[in-house]
């Protein structure tokens, strides 16, 4: 099926980090959007879009679920859990019990059409319950039937992200910053080319029964990531990585915090490289943007240089 401006598109975690840039690129492609949210304050971002129908909405009520496939032609799943809690935030209930209401949504509706986002790593025998769940997912994808195309991102990272930004919130208030699981790599991928996949995978037939492995062109460690934001946002800290034993007892004491910036399944997934075993190349003829060459455009504004170039542009338009 090829997507067409007149085509209907619900996009489920479309008010999240991955999901406004995803919503933006489909939009401006002229596609129609139904961004079903469970609040709508949280999402009012999203209202500049032109295309774009923002629904409150249960997306784990099966009810509600065939009411907002009702008349679209594709269906792009977004929906991640990153910390685990109870009920519907459970990985269980985000991850795998969500794909299967969708499945069956899909099939009451006819729509044929699904996208969905996984995880590198993603798998059933994986050591922690997020990616565990998330390759139980997968599975119930590729087992529908439908014409699926499934994403496998390393980490994302981008503007609004909560990676890069939250060691330079770090940096920026701590004269020394200890790093969990120090040693684990990762091939962070820029937001803008996850959002430019999704938007070519709809109009590409050839993505149809495909899975794809979203890596940048680079891998990292997690203490090279806060080296590297250390050095951009110009804050000279000491910085050390922490081995396992401290590791397991930081994610035991930030899952008491409120927020949550870190549990002991986060730490179980990060035993495994986050990186693309077959290099780094994006589907479609995606060229993939590097940490170094996009991260500064944001980084910047946590260094004391960028604060107070930000602090004089308010001055001026307050003048």
């Amino acid at each position: 099926m090829s997507l067409s401006a007149t085509s209907t598109i619900c996009v489920l975690g479309g008010s999240g980090f991955v999901g406004r840039h995803v919503c933006a690129a489909l939009a401006a492609r002229g596609l129609r959007l139904r961004v079903p949210t469970r609040d709508r304050d949280r999402a009012k971002h999203l209202t500049m879009l032109p295309t774009v129908d923002l629904l409150a909405a249960d997306v784990h009520d099966p009810a509600t679920l065939s009411r907002l496939l009702q008349g679209c032609d594709a269906v792009i799943n977004l929906v991640g859990v990153l910390h685990g809690g109870r009920g519907n935030a459970s990985f269980a209930a985000g991850h795998l019990a969500l794909a299967k209401k969708l499945v069956a949504a899909c099939r009451d509706t006819g729509v044929r059409r699904l996208l969905h986002m996984s995880s590198l790593n993603a798998a059933p025998g994986a050591p922690s319950e997020y990616l565990r769940t998330k390759g139980e997912a997968e599975a119930v994808v590729r087992e529908s039937g439908l014409d699926y195309t499934l994403f496998r991102p390393s980490i994302v990272f981008g503007r609004e992200d909560n990676f890069l930004n939250l060691f330079a919130q770090m940096l920026k208030q701590f004269p020394l910053l200890i790093v969990p699981s120090a040693a684990a790599r990762f091939q962070p991928v820029f937001v803008g080319d996850v959002a430019r996949v999704f938007a070519d995978a709809l109009q590409q037939l050839d993505s149809i029964g495909q899975s794809y492995d979203l890596c940048g062109p680079k891998a990292y460690t997690m203490l090279e990531l806060a080296q590297f934001v250390a050095r951009t946002t110009g804050h000279d800290r000491l910085i050390f990585g922490a081995d396992e034993l401290l590791t397991n007892i930081m994610a035991v004491a930030m899952e008491c915090l409120p927020g949550k910036l870190m549990s002991l399944d986060n730490v179980r997934s990060m035993t495994v490289d986050s990186v693309c075993s077959g290099g780094c190349t994006l589907p479609f003829g995606i060229a993939a943007a590097s940490v170094e060459a996009t991260a500064p455009a944001w980084l910047g504004s946590h260094s004391p240089r960028g604060r107070y170039a930000l602090f004089r542009d308010r001055t001026r338009r307050a003048a």
